[in-house]
């Protein structure tokens, strides 16, 4: 317990707690993060309130989507900020398991997505990704058992492949899709922003920026290999290494080539200094 903040650490305590907060017929809705919490996620608890009596918070950082040379280690981890913030908007319970308890010794079972999960995107640059992914938001959904679970479209391909799993897998849940919160300058909220020296910082909004300049000459039915070059140099020229930036089907993630092929999602991600940034937009 964390003053009058339940949190359970064991499945147990879980089981017996979520049965606690379905008594009467209650709703109930999830907020899966990885902690190091600010307004994008207090923005998916609000979402979840809406929709559901009860919310649970989860904060794993989640091992098996880290590549050996990702920031696993020096991840964010802002335990007392996050308890206050979840106790300020009335959280009714945390889960917070340890790697243990998630992946005990001899855990064998993986999910491998497919579909939006090998768009060439993130899947492309992070091909260990999705699976780990996918794996845990699995065992978070059967653990819990929510009516609703809340996911940012900051994370688009990662909103799509749950989105997937979930129906693939006849989970009775719905995934709610949240819109991005920004920075008054643009810049999408994540919880790797921390990383960004102050020149960094300033340039970080070219992004949101460049993605808002494609959707409007794409809008007006300019060429869209033509539009998407000149964006991703002009990203170079802020400073940023570009890992993609594409217009894609926003509901399949395939490559499109015309405003007609169907509704459009931009979506790029790039590196500023050590910061690795994602982001994305409706056309």
């Amino acid at each position: 317990m964390s003053g009058n903040l339940p949190v359970v650490r064991r499945i147990a305590a879980l089981r017996h707690a979520v049965a606690r907060l379905r008594r009467r017929g209650n709703k109930l809705a999830l907020v899966p993060t990885m902690g190091a919490l600010h307004a994008g996620h207090l923005a998916l608890i609000r979402a979840a309130r809406k929709r559901a009596r009860r919310v649970v918070v989860s904060i794993f950082v989640n091992p098996t989507q880290f590549a050996p040379n990702e920031d696993l280690a020096s991840y964010p981890r802002t335990w007392k900020a996050d308890l206050a913030a979840l106790k300020a908007l009335k959280v009714d319970l945390v889960w917070a398991p340890d790697a243990k308890v998630m992946y005990p010794d001899g855990f064998a079972t993986r999910i491998a997505p497919e579909g939006a999960a090998l768009a060439g995107l993130e899947d492309k640059f992070r091909p260990h990704f999705f699976g780990g992914v996918a794996t845990v938001v699995a065992k978070l959904f059967t653990q819990v058992a929510p009516d609703f679970a809340m996911f940012g479209e900051k994370d688009y391909q990662q909103l799509k492949v749950v989105t997937a799993m979930a129906r693939d897998l006849d989970l009775p849940l719905r995934v709610i899709g949240v819109p991005t919160v920004r920075e008054t300058d643009g810049l999408a909220l994540s919880s790797r922003n921390a990383y960004l020296t102050p020149a960094e910082r300033a340039a970080a909004p070219t992004l949101y920026r460049v993605l808002k300049d494609c959707a409007t000459l794409i809008k007006a039915r300019q060429p869209i290999g033509e539009v998407i070059a000149d964006a991703r140099a002009a990203i170079e020229r802020a400073g940023f290494l570009v890992d993609y930036l594409e217009a894609r089907h926003a509901e399949t993630l395939a490559p499109i080539a015309s405003l007609t092929d169907g509704p459009i999602r931009l979506l790029v991600a790039a590196k500023l200094g050590r910061t690795r940034l994602i982001d994305n937009i409706a056309v």
